[in-house]
């Protein structure tokens, strides 16, 4: 699991220290005892200093104060714990706001020298965007638990589905709506007894295009201890090529899923659902039973998770029909090309734009695993295959026989297996690398055009090809 965690007042002693501070000045001032123990805050109407005063003393003192603050009772206790346990911890601090001369170096050497362990530390402007620049680090380093003393900070993690655990302080407790945690016992034994909710998931999959949604699906079906599976759509494909139209490709693709959902003994009622007949780039625009499955699911979920590997007609459709969906679903596509192309001219991008243009537009949480320069690392051999799969049973057998002739390429001993990226991408985030980057705009030519101010999307940028084999083997084999 991979753990956020805040410094100050969550592993530092950062308002007792600074509370002793202006105490003592207060005394260097000649105020006398008189406080207001009701304020917001030690800076805000504590003390009945002069105008000014009290931000002129955080200012010139705050960096000293910082550098010799002493660790939480039991801190470095518990996450040397949780590090052997095999957890990610993640440092995520606001002190890079201006107040300190060198913040991420001054940090690490206070990490450093009370030996805190860490994976990775990550400073943002506690005043710039205020809770928002901290959630989007998060979302970009797919962190589980975020564990912070700011209920702004903590209510935003909580919209962007960031489970969240707030630190105890005597300026939050007006708040009773956020899991409160008081010490270190308590934010390790909940993390010790978190299990993650299943992921609420739809597959829509061009099930018999190529090889691999086969695949994908079979992965999809091995994990159901991680994905409650709500539905299996069919999305469109055609090849005019081999006289392919969408609503043959859809047959073709509907009596696939059945077969292999079959091998695996997944009960398929009320499951598998066809979808489009055609694409919006040629005018469709009609409901069918994928699209009304998708908003019925949805819908009635806090979440769901839409593992999209065909065109993207389906999850439009059902954007346009039903907006309220927007706020209820995340999309997980595997489509288009890195933006180290020059265009999007790939099968799923390129069958129909209009519809990627749709699902951009409408703002939907987005996370877009590119085919060229991302996915297409995902590339294996038959002789892989056949020494980890061969004779499994009569599914791995089929789909060792469907990778060496996919019927569209002909026979290839080795090849990409694309579309596991998604599932592998649910499964175990910390098998990607990704960036939170403003959404790109779609030129005529396919290409895209980069933004700095529109609303944010997730983009993969590596995928560590062995550990999803890895565990794709292992899976399938089992």
């Amino acid at each position: 699991m991979r753990i956020g965690v805040d410094i100050d007042n969550v592993i530092s002693t950062f308002n007792e220290e600074l509370l002793e501070e202006f105490l003592k000045h207060n005394k260097e001032l000649g105020y006398g005892k008189e406080i207001n123990n009701d304020a917001d805050y030690i800076t805000r109407g504590m003390f009945n200093w002069k105008e000014g005063e009290v931000e002129a003393y955080y200012k010139d003192n705050i960096e000293r104060i910082v550098n010799k603050l002493n660790v939480k009772r039991d801190a470095k206790k518990y996450i040397d714990k949780l590090k052997k346990d095999g957890h990610y911890i993640y440092i995520i601090t606001g002190r890079d706001n201006g107040e300190y001369s060198d913040p991420y170096n001054n940090t690490k050497k206070w990490l450093d020298d009370k030996s805190i362990k860490y994976d990775k530390l990550i400073l943002t402007n506690a005043y710039k965007n205020d809770e928002h620049e901290k959630s989007e680090k998060c979302i970009e380093n797919n962190i589980d638990v975020m564990i912070d003393d700011s209920v702004n900070i903590c209510k935003d993690c909580i919209n962007y589905g960031i489970t969240t655990l707030l630190m105890d302080t005597p300026y939050n407790r007006q708040i009773n709506d956020i899991t409160r945690v008081h010490n270190w016992k308590e934010i390790y034994d909940y993390i010790t007894n978190y299990k993650k909710q299943k992921f609420n998931v739809i597959l829509d999959t061009d099930t018999y295009n190529e090889c691999d949604d086969q695949f994908a699906l079979a992965y999809m079906i091995k994990n159901q201890e991680i994905f409650n599976i709500e539905a299996i759509t069919v999305a469109p494909y055609s090849r005019k090529e081999r006289n392919e139209t969408v609503i043959s490709g859809r047959e073709k693709s509907y009596n696939e899923i059945l077969k292999i959902c079959n091998w695996l003994n997944f009960d398929t009622t009320n499951k598998v659902f066809k979808g489009a007949e055609d694409y919006f780039c040629n005018g469709y625009d009609e409901t069918n039973d994928a699209v009304n499955k998708i908003i019925e699911v949805a819908l009635k979920n806090d979440k769901t998770y839409i593992m999209a590997i065909g065109a993207i007609t389906n999850v439009a459709l059902a954007i346009k029909k039903e907006p309220k969906i927007i706020n209820k679903i995340e999309v997980v596509w595997l489509g288009g090309h890195s933006l180290l192309q020059n265009n999007n001219l790939e099968f799923n991008f390129r069958q129909d734009v209009n519809a990627v243009k749709i699902v951009f537009d409408s703002k939907v949480k987005l996370t877009i695993i590119p085919c060229k320069n991302v996915a297409s690392n995902l590339r294996t051999s038959v002789y892989e295959l056949n020494h980890y799969l061969k004779d499994k049973d009569e599914l791995c057998n089929y789909l060792i026989d469907r990778f060496y002739n996919d019927g569209y390429h002909g026979i290839q001993e080795r090849r990409v297996i694309w579309d596991i990226s998604v599932i592998a991408y649910m499964i175990n985030k910390e098998w990607f690398t990704s960036e939170y980057i403003s959404c790109p705009n779609i030129k005529k030519n396919t290409s895209y055009e980069l933004t700095t101010n529109n609303h944010k999307i997730t983009m993969v940028n590596y995928i560590d090809v062995n550990k999803v084999y890895n565990n794709l083997f292992k899976k399938l084999g089992e």
